[in-house]
């Protein structure tokens, strides 16, 4: 979609904040505002324009953040940089609407929607009932797991539109290659358009069909954050925290208030509560033997349990259950030494039988080398279904080096940790490997 340069587009009038950071700065400042907005933009527009243009809520949304890369660096970061993007916005939808005399009636929508969220009043929203989503992402995320979506495609969808995620990011995520997920993307949005999939929010009993999906979707959105598939950090904070919230109020729901969503929240809180102590001062990665415990934060890990607890009812188990169950285990060991490994494997056992992931099963393998010994953990990894899905996967590498390491060989273990380092993206990932490589004695 072409956007026209609309004359006041930036709000230049806006007074740049005094220690604006420097213009190097602005991409990632830039990023991390889209990350955090874009899915309440792009789920404003789409609830004002219909799903069938959910293409064009996407295009305005990120010509608004291409217009803030062009500008901020000349003319300083605006004091309320949200209200900047939200106005940039306005005029770049009320531009469509003209442009290709859509209802006049979607004029004053658009006005009134974003100056409500620039006013700083955006936790406010219309009048609903008792049994609806309230939060508008959350809203949307139901809308994209609409049953005549595709499955694998809802969470790409989501992902994509309301999470700011790039293809490379999501095809990481399901272990796909870019194209398969950009052909995955347009089939998704061109069945809406073709199919006339409604804008319209399930209430009540409507809801659970669609639950999956969204849990689905907020899975994929605190991996992300806990560890980034691309870019400069290894966690992305702001993502684990989205996660949470959403995962919060999805617990809160009658319709979704279910062992499965409980076991999820569990999942995120007790991984999270262990983010500060990941990586050092410098930003490398610390294993888990490495870290220190006593910056875990025991509240989250106390929540974390209570939703455990809660997750218990009933007969339901899910892979939510099981990794909640292996974060647990980890969450309340002493110490490195004291760690549950056997009830660890049991978990990742089942979890196996319920799934033909490859990562699940290399994990496993982790665990069975903890209880049984690294050549046990090798021979995991050898009978592994789906091993060549990892082929690109750097930590395949890594365990393998890991474990002949553990086994006295050095130099195979270096040979595994030279093809690690070859497939690691991030700084911190190169770095950690790097220093496994020079374990064992060689240089990279």
């Amino acid at each position: 979609m072409q956007l026209t340069r609309h004359t006041d587009e930036t709000d230049l009038d806006q007074e740049p904040l005094p220690d604006s950071p420097p213009p190097r700065e602005i991409p990632r400042l830039a990023e991390h505002l889209f990350r955090r907005e874009s899915g309440r933009l792009v789920s404003m527009l789409t609830g004002i324009f219909g799903v069938e243009h959910l293409q064009l809520a996407e295009d305005v949304v990120q010509e608004a953040l291409a217009r803030a890369l062009r500008t901020w660096p000349y003319y300083g970061v605006p004091s309320n940089p949200t209200a900047w993007l939200m106005q940039t916005a306005k005029h770049l939808a009320l531009d469509v609407v003209r442009r290709n005399k859509m209802a006049a009636d979607k004029q004053p929508q658009i006005i009134a929607a974003t100056d409500l969220w620039s006013g700083g009043n955006s936790e406010e929203t219309p009048p609903m009932f008792e049994d609806e989503i309230k939060d508008q992402v959350l809203r949307l995320m139901f809308v994209c797991c609409h049953p005549e979506i595709p499955a694998d495609a809802q969470a790409a969808l989501a992902l994509k539109t309301l999470c700011g995620f790039g293809v490379t990011e999501i095809a990481r995520a399901f272990l796909a290659s870019d194209a398969a997920i950009a052909k995955r993307l347009t089939r998704a949005r061109q069945l809406i358009q073709d199919l006339k999939i409604p804008f319209e929010i399930p209430s009540g009993q409507e809801l659970k069909p669609r639950l999956d999906g969204v849990l689905q979707i907020l899975y994929l959105l605190f991996n992300e954050g806990y560890k980034a598939s691309s870019g400069e950090h290894l966690v992305r904070e702001d993502l684990c925290n989205e996660a949470i919230r959403l995962a919060s109020l999805l617990t809160s729901h009658p319709a979704a208030n279910l062992p499965r969503t409980h076991a999820l929240l569990s999942l995120m809180l007790l991984n999270a509560a262990r983010l500060s102590a990941r990586m050092d001062g410098a930003g490398n990665i610390l294993r888990l033997q490495e870290q220190n415990r006593a910056t875990w934060d025991q509240m989250m890990i106390a929540r974390g349990l209570v939703h455990l607890s809660r997750s218990a009812s009933g007969t339901e188990l899910s892979e939510y259950h099981l990794q909640a169950g292996i974060a647990a285990c980890h969450a309340t060991a002493r110490d490195f030494s004291s760690t549950d490994w056997t009830r660890i494997l049991d978990h990742y056992d089942r979890w196996v039988a319920m799934s033909d992931s490859p990562i699940v099963a290399l994990n496993r393998a982790v665990a069975v080398a903890h209880v049984d010994g690294p050549a046990e953990g090798l021979r995991a990894v050898q009978q592994m279904k789906h091993r060549d899905q990892l082929d690109s996967y750097f930590l395949l590498d890594a365990v393998l080096g890991d474990l002949e390491y553990q086994m006295g060989r050095t130099q195979a273990a270096a040979g595994h940790f030279r093809r690690a380092l070859g497939k690691a993206d991030l700084p911190s990932e190169r770095e950690f490997i790097s220093r496994r490589l020079q374990e064992c004695g060689v240089g990279a």
